[in-house]
């Protein structure tokens, strides 16, 4: 059995491990273990790098022979954060977040060491966790009970390469778009029942960057983690 720590940077995120992707890795004898960010109770969010030190530190250290990964957004890390200021000056949406998770890993293994970090896989969305919703506008549309809204939510796809594309800034990322078209979204609640409704698998058809990332993930079946 390979046990893998989630640190999470929000309920919705938290929710979408537990109800969407916890089961279709079960299946491959792989055991994703969410949580949010900070303390027991911490609602999560403000992903401070000295609060991810210390939750990735605990995890790696403190259950050494599981692995660690993260599954955050570019859009709420402050701008201190390692390798924010450098993914600015980046043009496309993959240099972006190469350049965000090179500097984090860095720091993260001048600390930890290079020992535990080979059992830590780095993962950011750029920028949030409604990118993936548009893998299927349609199923989105049906999974927070608004059909009519189908059409302008296949328009917004329509206009990107993918949906891990649509984040092109901070006002127009895929959440502030779904909630400007229904005002009672709510991000945990419809959120989770969308990436239900649309699936695993049409989602990593879709978004090539979270397909890698989990593909990385399922590669643990093949290796047993040691600690020296």
């Amino acid at each position: 059995m390979i046990r893998v720590h989630v640190i999470c940077e929000g309920q919705t995120e938290e929710m979408f491990i537990k109800e969407v992707l916890a089961e279709s890795l079960e299946k491959k004898n792989i055991y994703l273990n969410p949580a949010l960010i900070g303390k027991p109770g911490h609602k999560g969010g403000n992903f401070r790098f000295q609060r991810l030190l210390t939750d990735v530190r605990n995890r790696l250290l403190g259950d050494q022979q599981a692995y660690c990964t993260t599954f955050f957004d570019f859009y709420g890390l402050p701008e201190e954060f390692p390798g924010k200021m450098e993914a600015r000056t980046k043009s496309s949406m993959n240099e972006k977040a190469d350049a965000l998770l090179t500097a984090m890993t860095a720091q993260l293994q001048e600390k930890l060491g290079s020992k535990a970090m080979r059992r830590f896989i780095p993962y950011i969305q750029m920028y949030e966790f409604e990118g993936l919703l548009f893998s299927a506008p349609n199923h989105l549309a049906l999974g927070i009970n608004q059909p009519a809204l189908e059409g302008q939510f296949q328009r917004i796809r329509n206009a990107f390469d993918t949906p891990e594309d649509i984040n092109d800034s901070p006002n127009t990322a895929p959440g502030k778009r779904i909630q400007a078209l229904y005002k009672g979204y709510e991000k945990p609640l419809h959120g989770s029942l969308a990436a239900i409704e649309i699936g695993v698998a049409t989602i990593r058809a879709e978004c090539p960057r979270f397909d890698h990332w989990l593909k990385r993930i399922e590669t643990l079946g093949k290796i047993e983690p040691k600690e020296q």
